[in-house]
């Protein structure tokens, strides 16, 4: 069980050093580029302590495919509440129903046929 969760942990922290990195400047639109980069940079920095270990203990129990949807989905649901609760945009019904067909491209991928 440890083996399976631990890499969907890794990647949940992963993606909210990720979604900070790529859009967190975006709340501070008057700051220089240079300096944006900088700071993202470092932040993307911590997402990679993450990601690249989840990646390795994950790939011995998930395939590639799976690691990659596994994290698009947790990308999606992290960005989601990012953008309402700290960028306060309001979250739209054809959201929605995009992130359902991607969460069924999930099962496509993740059954066993």
């Amino acid at each position: 069980m440890y083996r399976y969760v631990l890499p969907i942990v890794m990647l949940l922290i992963s993606n909210i050093f990720m979604t900070f990195a790529w859009y967190g400047h975006l709340k501070f639109r008057s700051s220089v580029l240079w300096l944006v980069v900088l700071v993202s940079w470092g932040i993307a920095f911590f997402e990679y302590c993450f990601q690249v270990p989840a990646n390795r203990i994950g790939y011995e129990v998930y395939t590639a495919a799976q690691l990659k949807t596994i994290q698009e989905i947790i990308t999606l649901l992290v960005f989601s509440g990012f953008a309402v609760f700290y960028l306060k945009e309001q979250f739209r019904w054809n959201y929605l129903v995009g992130f359902i067909f991607i969460v069924l491209a999930a099962f496509f991928i993740f059954k066993k046929w």
